[in-house]
């Protein structure tokens, strides 16, 4: 089968973990990377071997590219997604999915608008071993009914992390930890608990006051359709990136996350299901290494005409979660969830 032919636009920091994933996969091959930063988008190009541009929309000219890459500001995901697959174009965008519920509706509308094409949302801890282990649980029952869940993520941004002219601020990046750092996390807590019935939240600006206009430390409570119920969460005001913590507690037994290790608490004895896999990203390892596992899962989809799973609709779940929280720390109210509405109380 003839190698899908991809692009990446964005040469940032996250784009590395996409590049490295692609050069490594005998089922694609990077044709192109494109950047505004001229310098930046050349000299990732040499790194690659392969073509850049500067200008997205040029880049969507090619009849050879089948998948694009998103890995740009959160505020530019949704043009670029819209336009992408307007272009005939997979695409595979880095979360969050947008800065707004407005923009996100956009590439959900153009996802069913373009049925010939895919439109995947970055995931990646979706993937780990603990992840799928704790979900395995979850869905086997074999540990009885799943009665409670907790995550946890202490992280460290600065001012210089702010630096960058679209983070911090609610237009171009949405908002803080909550969207950008630990949404993961959140996303997982969804993921393993089910539909939601209600979401609080309370946001504030602790460590970053007067350097960022969003938030750098948030907590939440949610309640979801099963019964089950979880608190989150999550700062940048922390000292260092600790390890993210996730823990399930079941009628008979407790999961408890921490990185990537994972342990089960059963009748008073803990048993070790998963320890950490080793990664390349110094510094950024605490990213993990699943990227590669979901896109190498995404082209497979797109090759055989499935339909991937962490589709827009799928990856707007943990989005409209983020959006919630934010309107349940500005209203006071909880965010409450029917089949069809969202009301407040």
């Amino acid at each position: 089968m003839k190698p899908l032919g991809i692009a990446v636009i964005g040469c940032g920091a996250i784009s590395g973990v996409h590049l490295k994933s692609v050069a490594g996969l005998e089922s694609a091959k990077l044709l192109a990377v494109v950047d505004t930063n001229e310098a930046l988008a050349r000299t990732t190009a040499e790194q690659y071997s392969c073509d850049y541009y500067t200008d997205y929309r040029e880049m969507l000219k090619r009849a050879d590219i089948d998948v694009v890459h998103v890995c740009t500001a959160h505020y530019l995901h949704a043009p670029m997604t819209v336009d992408a697959l307007a272009a005939g174009k997979h695409v595979l965008t880095e979360k969050p999915m947008a800065e707004t519920k407005a923009a996100a509706q956009t590439m959900l509308d153009a996802a069913a608008k373009h049925t010939d094409v895919q439109l995947g949302v970055i995931f990646q801890n979706r993937y780990n071993p603990a992840s799928v282990i704790m979900k395995r649980y979850v869905d086997s029952g074999e540990l009885g009914k799943l009665q409670g869940m907790k995550g946890i993520v202490t992280w460290h941004r600065d001012a210089k992390y702010y630096a960058t002219e679209w983070k911090g601020n609610w237009a171009t990046e949405g908002g803080g930890v909550l969207i950008n750092q630990s949404i993961h996390t959140l996303d997982l807590l969804q993921w393993l608990g089910g539909e939601l019935a209600s979401i609080k939240g309370t946001m504030s600006t602790d460590a970053l006051e007067g350097v960022i206009e969003v938030e750098d430390t948030v907590h939440a409570h949610l309640v979801f359709r099963s019964g089950v119920t979880a608190i989150f969460y999550a700062t940048n005001a922390y000292a260092i990136n600790s390890p993210v913590e996730v823990e399930l507690l079941f009628e008979n037994g407790k999961l408890s996350m921490q990185g990537d290790t994972l342990y089960l608490t059963q009748n008073g004895e803990q048993t070790l299901l998963s320890e950490p896999v080793v990664n390349e990203l110094g510094e950024k390892s605490y990213w993990g290494v699943s990227h590669g596992v979901q896109i190498r899962d995404f082209y497979e989809h797109v090759a055989t005409g499935r339909k991937f799973w962490i589709d827009g609709a799928e990856g707007y779940k943990a989005f409209r979660s983020v959006m919630d929280i934010y309107e349940s720390s500005r209203s006071g109210k909880r965010i409450q969830y029917s089949e069809n509405t969202v009301t407040t109380s």
